[in-house]
């Protein structure tokens, strides 16, 4: 456990987000037993015992005890685990990207005449290429700020962090997939990017521990 931990493994304490030994103690089937955090000594992870739609109620309303759950507890960030969910969500990520970008193309086209197979290839690809690049941009600037603003280190691992949190907490993307069965105007568009925004920074906030904050503002019932 020691050197699991020392590598970033290992659940963490959704308040405080300092890393505990165990979430729970089970004594049989359904009898399980939360333990406490040895930091802010306040349940470690009371999501354990909700629902699913408990869980994505406190996401939407930028809980950063629900993504600090949902990132360290349940998707284990930071193991070896994560690697293949982040390749997956990445892809579906872009490709939502594309999408949202085929969109707002295809609005400023007004519904253009039907096109060739060679015209749509290259569309095609025009659209993807600038997801890539607009996605590659987007993360040298967040790293770069994680880096001078956060004065963290150079860490390979680190960023592959930065690079989880962020490709999870954009989930509300998925309600782009809508727009090939409604029709809604192009500002839905950028309210749904503005929302995502604002999950990647609750989700950023919490990645860091603060158990090195006050002791007043752990406990504080206004923490999300």
């Amino acid at each position: 456990m020691g050197d699991a931990q020392a590598a970033g493994e290992g659940p963490r304490c959704v308040g405080c987000g300092g890393r505990v030994k165990t979430l729970f103690v089970q004594y049989s089937p359904g009898n399980i037993r939360l333990m406490k955090c040895d930091t802010c000594n306040a349940v470690a992870d009371p999501y354990i015992e909700c629902e699913f739609m408990i869980i994505l109620i406190d996401l939407v309303l930028h809980k950063t005890r629900a993504y600090r759950h949902v990132l360290f507890n349940k998707l284990s960030m930071g193991s070896s685990v994560d690697k293949g969910i982040l390749y997956w969500s990445t892809l579906i990520h872009i490709a939502l990207d594309a999408f949202r970008i085929s969109f707002s193309k295809g609005n400023r086209a007004d519904g253009a005449s039907s096109r060739s197979i060679f015209s749509t290839i290259s569309n095609c690809t025009e659209v993807i290429g600038d997801a890539l690049l607009g996605n590659i941009i987007f993360m040298i600037m967040l790293l770069l700020g994680v880096r001078f603003i956060l004065k963290l280190s150079f860490d390979i691992i680190r960023y592959r962090d930065v690079l989880f949190a962020v490709i999870i907490s954009s989930y509300f993307k998925l309600f782009l997939f809508t727009m090939m069965v409604w029709e809604f105007p192009s500002s839905v568009v950028f309210i749904v990017e503005m929302f995502v925004l604002s999950s990647n920074v609750v989700a950023l906030r919490g990645t860091h521990s603060t158990a090195h904050f006050p002791h007043e503002y752990i406990h504080s019932p206004n923490v999300f």
